[in-house]
């Protein structure tokens, strides 16, 4: 998990023989899910909760799903004004030669012709062209060499513990006909574990959702109407029309690379839910690398997230079932105040997990009396305490996180003035004769 900071050698990093046989696990003590791939996971998109994993730490070739840190830098560069949609590129000898290399995945682009940021996109990320994602690279930093510098740096930023960009597109370097980018050897390859792959889907479906408008296209015409009009057809097998279809699948990579083998990264939507999953050089029954059954395996791990666990939704009805929650304020003008969350908590959880769940109000000691009223002046929307939801199971994420515990803010409903010298005076004498007799 995001606990450990020593990385790993490159040969540490090679595809390893155990890898051969398929794994069992168990995820959380739950029901078993088989993978049989190098690393695989599975995390629900909104909170980066870990719900399965195996190998997840372990940084393995991931091919051209390296285009997806590619994809980002550019939308990152859009987003801040540097670059924009419209904008040309003159194909250079290096993208000319690299996209019309026989054997590779590509848009072809003609020397010296100019192509808009929005073609070479599209081509990256439909038709995973690999001229395309360098071209990009020399957009957004001058150079591909700049470029794997920000890769690398970016991947820092957004917390990745076992990583190594060397292009920007996901090729084994020596096959990049001796172009590979300054500052990288000929023998280098991309190296991302699975859980940091998907910190980056989920970073890249959090901060510029519209990477699914596009990358969810089962195909789409390049240049159309011209000499260069070209049918692009997507390579991910879970989408619409797709071989391996999966109900709500929209985005994310494919990858291929005879380092790598047969990787993915997708996610899929269904009733407002979302997961992410990674499965890392898929293998067939066989033990050899397989592209089937990289989208047979990612759907046996979202059907586990969608079918095992279902959404559970916590208020201040969790705690004691009754029409009003209020609390006593002694001093008060009235003398309760009603109480209230925003906005109900909704947890994924499994039967079993349900009912472990304990929920508890933890109000805020400096607002709260021992007997556990409140002093008045008390304003409407004043955060009075937390509802804490403790799911009583051990729960890791793809990003750090202290707790596991589950909170929600509670709020006074109104406002509640203090009581007149007066009426305290009064309720004083009442409270006095009530209890002597």
């Amino acid at each position: 998990m995001k606990k450990k900071t020593v990385k790993q050698s490159l040969a540490v990093l090679m595809v390893s023989f155990m890898a051969m046989t398929p794994f069992q696990q168990t995820a959380h003590g739950k029901s078993t899910v088989e993978i049989n791939a190098d690393a695989a996971i599975l995390v629900e998109a909104d909170t980066g909760k870990i719900v399965y994993s195996e190998h997840e730490d372990k940084a393995l070739g991931i091919a051209s799903m390296t285009k997806m840190m590619t994809e980002y830098l550019v939308l990152e560069a859009i987003e801040k004004g540097k670059i924009t949609w419209d904008q040309t590129y003159k194909v250079s000898d290096k993208v000319y030669q690299l996209a019309n290399a026989p054997g590779l995945s590509n848009v072809p682009l003609r020397a010296d012709e100019e192509y808009t940021v929005r073609e070479l996109y599209d081509a990256m990320v439909i038709k995973s062209g690999n001229g395309a994602a360098i071209a990009l690279s020399e957009v957004v930093a001058g150079s591909e060499g700049e470029f794997v510098k920000m890769m690398n740096a970016k991947a820092k930023e957004l917390g990745f513990e076992h990583y190594q960009f060397v292009n920007s597109s996901g090729l084994s370097n020596y096959d990049m006909l001796g172009m590979y980018p300054e500052g990288t050897d000929v023998n280098d390859e991309n190296v991302v574990s699975a859980e940091d792959m998907a910190t980056l889907a989920y970073y890249l479906i959090h901060d510029y959702p519209e990477v699914l408008e596009t990358s969810s296209l089962t195909s789409k015409v390049f240049r159309p109407g011209t000499s260069e009009e070209l049918v692009m057809k997507n390579t991910n097998g879970l989408l619409k029309g797709k071989s391996y279809h999966y109900k709500g699948a929209d985005g994310l990579k494919t990858g291929t690379t005879p380092f790598a083998g047969s990787t993915f990264t997708g996610t899929a939507k269904r009733n407002g839910i979302r997961y992410i999953t990674v499965i890392l050089d898929a293998k067939d029954k066989y033990g050899q690398p397989s592209s089937a059954e990289r989208f047979i395996q990612a759907r046996e791990l979202l059907n586990y997230g969608f079918d095992e666990f279902k959404t559970v939704t916590y208020d201040l009805d969790s705690i004691e079932k009754k029409k009003k929650h209020t609390l006593p304020v002694p001093n008060g003008k009235e003398q309760e105040v009603t109480i209230k969350v925003d906005k109900p908590l909704s947890i994924r959880l499994t039967d079993e997990e349900k009912d472990k769940v304990k929920t508890t109000l933890n109000l805020d000691e400096e607002k709260v009396n021992e007997d556990g009223s409140l002093q008045a002046p008390i304003e409407k929307g004043e955060k009075i305490g937390e509802l804490v939801i403790d799911t009583n199971e051990k729960e890791e994420y793809i990003f750090d996180r202290k707790s596991s515990d589950y909170k929600v803010d509670v709020y006074a409903a109104e406002s509640v003035k203090k009581a007149s010298w007066i009426v305290r005076s009064a309720r004083g004498i009442q409270d006095f004769f009530v209890n002597l007799f």
